[in-house]
């Protein structure tokens, strides 16, 4: 079912197509909505150099790069997951294993990493699972695959690698700083070493977190100094809207004027799809009426279930999780106050509300938290140097779950 809005208002002339809810599920490349913009201005930046690629959780990063693999007709891509990877040897191995499909034409296309695996080896090695010996020579069988696909006829070679930082934080806990940094050190020689080799790399921890662990046991190196950053916000409020209204009419929601209800639910969840899936997908399910003052109901009810069915509780735990102790407190110091407050506010009126709470020794060690905040995009600083929670949103549950009030 398609449906063509015209007339007036901001949704004019736009051809909605009717989709399902999947709240947290796989989305299909044309269920990517609002994207198109920023995929033309990330393939732009990959003529050039590679992408790191960052955001919060849920704005759809995955989303992103899998429609970009998707549609790349003419390009040579691959798509991987690393999130079970937790060793140099599996890091290889899923290259392989991704390679041999997405390359595959009847004959193994490694043939230069094939027989360096088997000199070290001392045999020939059939399948995907590599023996024992790349554990210790991860490196150069890395190494070996990478020149191997560059050397293919077909032009530029794109690595979209989800959930890499990740990876490197179960490395570093697994196998220790030093290999989680000859990783990020191989990988950026490759990049130096293959003008036509680009990488993404993205994930649900920002791969600053990791960069900042590894500098404090030493590292001194800038593994992404090549890397163009680039940010992925939440979706206009217009594409927001949208995505609503195809969701609507996918369930078959009926309401009395969907466009409103829409435009209610887009600015309720600060357009961010993963919610606006959500508070479709509970629409489908309610029983009587369906009105703005809906929207704003079942949004406050989800930011209180203690089931959590937006996954608000990670904004907490990753604080507990990826800062050192001592930062912690700081972290949630800073956060409190911010959720009480109406309007953005200055770093000293920040600090002086901050320092009526905890004992405060260094100021620098609080202008370095809140940068930590913005990287982590709890925060963000207005053109007046002002500072405020980033999304609403998130601001509301924070206040919320940690019983604060003015």
């Amino acid at each position: 079912m398609k449906t063509n809005l015209g007339g007036t208002g901001t949704l004019n002339a736009v051809v909605l197509q009717a989709m399902k809810t999947n709240p947290g599920g796989s989305l299909s490349p044309s269920e990517v909505v609002g994207r198109d913009a920023l995929i033309k201005q990330l393939w732009r930046a990959l003529e050039k150099q590679s992408v790191v690629l960052s955001a919060e959780r849920r704005m759809g990063k995955t989303s992103i790069i899998k429609k970009m693999h998707a549609e790349s007709a003419g390009k040579l891509t691959v798509y991987q997951d690393l999130e079970k990877v937790g060793t140099p040897r599996e890091f290889v191995e899923s290259i392989v294993e991704s390679v041999e499909e997405r390359l595959s034409t009847g004959k193994r296309v490694a043939e230069g990493f094939r027989s360096l695996l088997q000199n070290l080896h001392g045999a020939e090695v059939s399948g995907i699972k590599l023996p024992e010996v790349a554990d210790r020579e991860w490196k150069v069988l890395l190494v070996a695959i990478i020149k191997d696909l560059v050397a293919k006829p077909g032009g530029t070679v794109y690595f979209f690698w989800d959930e890499l930082p990740l990876m490197l934080y179960k490395i570093q806990k697994n196998s220790g700083e030093t290999v989680a940094m000859e990783i990020l050190d191989t990988l950026r020689s490759l990049r130096q070493t293959y003008p036509l080799l680009r990488m993404v790399y993205t994930g649900s921890i920002g791969l600053h977190n990791v960069l900042t662990s590894l500098k404090r046991a030493g590292y001194a190196n800038a593994p992404i100094n090549d890397m163009k950053k680039i940010d992925v916000p939440a979706l206009q409020l217009i594409d927001a809207e949208n995505l609503a209204l195809q969701l609507i009419m996918g369930e078959n929601i009926q309401v009395a004027d969907p466009q409103i209800i829409a435009k209610t639910i887009a600015q309720s969840v600060d357009g961010i799809a993963f919610y606006v899936q959500h508070v479709v997908d509970r629409l489908a399910n309610w029983q009587g009426t369906i009105e703005a003052k809906t929207i704003k109901d079942i949004v406050s009810n989800y930011l209180c279930d203690a089931q959590d069915p937006l996954d608000m509780r990670y904004f907490q735990e990753r604080i507990k999780t990826y800062y050192l102790r001592e930062e912690v407190s700081l972290a949630y110091g800073l956060l409190d106050i911010l959720s009480t407050e109406t309007v953005a506010i200055s770093f000293g009126n920040l600090a002086n509300k901050l320092a009526s709470r905890m004992a405060i020794h260094d100021l620098e060690a609080i202008r370095s938290m809140v940068e930590l905040l913005q990287l982590d995009h709890y925060i963000q600083q207005n053109p007046e140097g002002n500072y405020a929670f980033r999304f609403p949103l998130i601001q509301r549950y924070w206040k919320l779950n940690r019983g604060l009030s003015h």
